[in-house]
């Protein structure tokens, strides 16, 4: 019997040793490390996971610590190891849910077509499967724009971060909360589609904050006055649209068929062509009182504005001999 006791007390020790060896001694990952743990995920297939991946040293030490702590849950999500960690380290990661999240930038001024390219280059999935969300999800907005076709103009710029575990829908939506938020705190209210489409426009036109309400006053002037917009910027969404865009206007693209080239049609195009900012959305709602009917680059990043045709032409002559100078 004592042969017995002292057999059994060898094993629990050596059990112990190695119980303590699997959970304590760190284990470094051969380079960066991603590991995505779905939704459902079972604790076993968690573990099963990690082991694939090389971050933890035992499938069954990692079962046994979870099974004897009662803790929430393991967080679904996808997880970054890049340093040395132990089984009882990462398992309080994964209780935490420290999920790795990507970093989107959206600068304001991007298009649709702009955010579903950085979502791809994020990591986060195909720019394809963000566009379809973007030209069909416009449930989002309804209150907002009944009229929408996409959800352009109401994707707010800003720094998102986002986790592979949320669906192109989900960052949509997220990015159409942050335009609300900023909305209501401009007091946006009528005619908001009218309002997002101007302030598109003027985001697309300048880049100076300073400026854009003076710009708002070109546009306002020419709605009043029944005059074409005549906004590049609307031709190249339109050709955008149509997949014809081929990195410069010409002339011959002045004629491009569509309801958003303001040289054809008068009045604002159908819907906004890009994602404006705070700045250019409160100057479409508090527009400049000019009699501006024309700007034109000074060719140092700002505009030279004009109330009357000779005035531009005069403008548009000086913008071609600055460039002149500097070739």
């Amino acid at each position: 019997m004592r042969k017995l006791l002292g057999f059994v007390f060898l094993l629990l020790l050596a059990i112990a040793g190695w119980l303590a060896y699997a959970l304590i001694v760190p284990v470094a990952p051969s380079g960066q490390k991603f590991v995505m743990l779905r939704p459902g995920y079972s604790t076993k297939r968690i573990a099963r996971e990690l082991k694939n991946a090389g971050v933890i040293r035992s499938f069954d030490a990692f079962v046994l610590w979870h099974s004897f702590h009662r803790r929430p849950s393991l967080k679904a999500g996808e997880y970054l190891f890049d340093h040395d960690a132990n089984i009882i380290d990462i398992h309080n990661r994964l209780a935490r849910g420290d999920v790795y999240v990507h970093t989107v930038v959206i600068p304001e001024g991007f298009n649709m077509f702009d955010i579903a390219k950085a979502i791809s280059d994020a990591g986060l999935g195909q720019a394809e499967a963000f566009l379809k969300v973007a030209t069909s999800s416009t449930a989002l907005i309804s209150d907002l724009a009944p009229q929408a076709t996409s959800l352009e103009g109401y994707l707010f710029p800003n720094t998102y971060e986002f986790t592979r575990t949320q669906s192109m829908h989900d960052m949509a939506a997220e990015m159409v909360k942050e335009f609300r938020l900023h909305a209501n705190e401009l007091g946006m209210s009528g005619d908001i589609q009218k309002t997002v489409t101007l302030a598109s426009i003027i985001e697309k036109e300048t880049a100076v904050s300073d400026e854009r309400p003076q710009v708002a006053s070109v546009y306002v002037n020419r709605l009043a006055a029944h005059i074409p917009l005549q906004a590049d910027p609307c031709v190249i969404y339109a050709e955008l649209l149509s997949g014809t865009y081929g990195g410069a206007l010409h002339h011959n693209d002045m004629q491009f068929d569509s309801a958003y080239n303001t040289y054809r049609h008068a009045g604002l195009p159908p819907g906004p062509i890009a994602n404006p900012g705070k700045s250019s959305l409160a100057a479409a709602l508090h527009p400049a009182s000019t009699q501006y009917f024309y700007f034109v680059s000074d060719g140092n990043g700002h505009h030279r504005f004009a109330d009357s045709l000779e005035e531009h032409n005069r403008n548009v002559a000086a913008l071609r001999r600055a460039i002149a100078q500097q070739r």
